[in-house]
């Protein structure tokens, strides 16, 4: 299922890429940067499974976890 998914925003990022690239021929490098930096990002995002992702709470538990025997009685 996550394959599917994967191959599908990958599919949908290039065509985006493709139709807005002619376009952006005219344009100054900076726009074509941050064109090519937006949609990787949105790329990567959507690869991320944000709702199940822990947030600072878990990782802040984890990372302090080992301290635990020096700061309680």
């Amino acid at each position: 299922m996550r394959a599917y998914f994967f191959w599908g925003v990958t599919i949908a990022v290039l065509l985006i890429f493709r139709m807005e690239w002619s376009k952006l021929k005219v344009m100054p490098v900076r726009d074509k940067v941050v064109f090519i930096s937006i949609l990787l990002a949105a790329w990567i995002l959507s690869m991320l499974d944000l709702p199940h992702t822990p947030g600072l709470t878990t990782f802040l538990q984890f990372a302090f976890k080992p301290f635990r025997g020096l700061l309680e009685p």
